[in-house]
């Protein structure tokens, strides 16, 4: 009998964990190393999304483990009002990776930057209305589950009042087009921008948006929409907020996804990959914003703010992504992974789209190639073959479009890693389409 069956572990589990989303894993997980995971049997699956998108440097990492332990006997958290070296260090590092960016708030998670960056730029802006897409995920706390669209908006009660959405760009399925059929982003944008003047009250705070929308079936905004919606934003004197937390820390190719298009943002937010895994955010935003935020008595005090552990961990994270040159290697590696999947979307019908960047990639599962209708079971199947196989992957399922899969291996993922999950993937579908 599989040791996965343990009967008491999932007695237990079923009786005891409050179950706060998709199912779990028939698997019990004993530990973790490099690009796996191993369960009860000792088996490894290959870990395709990095755990919950974050673990950059695979698990557990030896010089994460040393910087933890090190931390660990010295200090790891304290009133928040005290200061550590670390914490220094990593703020101190941060800014200049991101120059425009001096001013750094170090917190525990991706939805508490958020919160903290939306509390800002209202405080700054005087305005509470906040814009963000439909297709959008910025966490499930207050500020940020008000501005989160792609799913979990039902049955909690209002929501933040002045909170607006405008969809997200989608080469793939495009709502405006060019003459030869391609997207036309900029009067997608111009038209949303219109209707969004038109309902707000002259309150317009922010816009919050990722660079690559992954929850919302990884979206990439287009090389030249940054530029844009940042206009928009200026124009009426919007903040606009980059939430960074999957495409931030080395994951697309650049340090940061906004690199790419030379935009910088009022206000950046990091979180999952910037812990490599821990609970580690930064909200990061010009000497200028934070200037006017701290005259008009800007507080966001919370328990873990500036902790010196976590700290100490980022500045690990930043050391290794740069020694082993890290961001470098997203961009070959990924390279290697999407023609990879280009070459089953050459093979499988079902695989309608390849998109994304670096090492954040997705494949978009559709049952008819000519109408893109959405293939969301038959992308269940594909995950549950692969992860009887050996490769750990996950897809989302969102209205007007197939099931995507999101495709995030850790920066340190080897080329014979990279081939053996598109070939377990290859054999996934194979083996899902073959099924009655």
């Amino acid at each position: 009998m599989s040791m996965n069956a343990d009967p008491a572990f999932w007695a237990s589990a079923n009786k005891h964990l409050t179950r706060y989303g998709p199912s779990f894993e028939s698997i019990i997980v004993e530990r973790a190393e490099g690009s796996f995971v191993y369960d009860a049997d000792g088996r490894a699956i290959l870990d395709f999304t990095s755990g919950q998108m974050s673990a950059v440097l695979g698990h557990t990492h030896p010089d994460i483990v040393a910087a933890v332990q090190k931390q660990m006997a010295s200090v790891a958290h304290l009133f928040s009002g005290m200061l550590t070296r670390p914490v220094v260090e990593l703020a101190s590092r941060l800014a200049t990776l991101a120059p425009g960016l001096d001013r750094v708030q170090l917190l525990t998670t991706g939805g508490e930057s958020n919160e903290a960056a939306i509390r800002m730029a209202k405080l700054v802006t005087g305005g509470h209305e906040i814009v963000a897409f439909a297709q959008s995920w910025h966490g499930m706390t207050g500020a940020a589950a008000s501005a989160t669209y792609s799913a979990g908006r039902r049955g909690y009660g209002p929501a933040a009042a002045g909170s607006f959405v405008i969809p997200a760009p989608n080469a793939y399925r495009p709502r405006f087009r060019h003459p030869d059929g391609s997207n036309d982003w900029q009067a997608e944008l111009d038209d949303a921008f219109e209707l969004i003047d038109r309902q707000s009250t002259g309150n317009l705070a922010a816009f919050i948006a990722e660079p690559i929308l992954s929850s919302g079936g990884i979206l990439e905004l287009p090389p030249g929409y940054l530029a844009a919606l940042k206009g928009k934003c200026a124009e009426r004197g919007m903040l606009l907020i980059l939430d960074e937390a999957q495409t931030g820390v080395g994951r697309t190719g650049h340090m940061f996804a906004f690199q790419r298009d030379g935009v910088t943002p009022d206000i950046m937010t990091l979180s999952k990959t910037l812990g490599a895994g821990l609970p580690l955010a930064a909200v990061m935003t010009s000497a200028e914003i934070e200037q006017k935020a701290f005259e008009k008595g800007y507080l966001f005090y919370t328990t873990h703010a500036s902790d010196p552990l976590p700290a100490a961990v980022g500045v690990t994270v930043l050391d290794v992504i740069e020694r082993d040159g890290l961001v470098e290697q997203a961009v070959m590696r990924g390279d290697r992974l999407r023609e990879g999947l280009l070459m089953l979307k050459q093979r499988f019908e079902c695989v309608g789209d390849v998109r994304g960047r670096g090492l954040l990639l997705g494949l978009e599962i559709v049952t008819d190639r000519q109408t893109k209708a959405p293939g969301f079971e038959l992308g269940a199947e594909i995950m549950e073959q692969a992860m009887l196989r050996g490769l750990s992957m996950n897809i989302v399922k969102l209205p007007g479009m197939g099931g995507v899969f999101r495709i995030a291996p850790p920066l340190t993922v080897s080329d014979a890693e990279i081939d053996r999950g598109l070939d377990i993937l290859s054999d996934a579908i194979e083996a899902a389409l073959q099924k009655p």
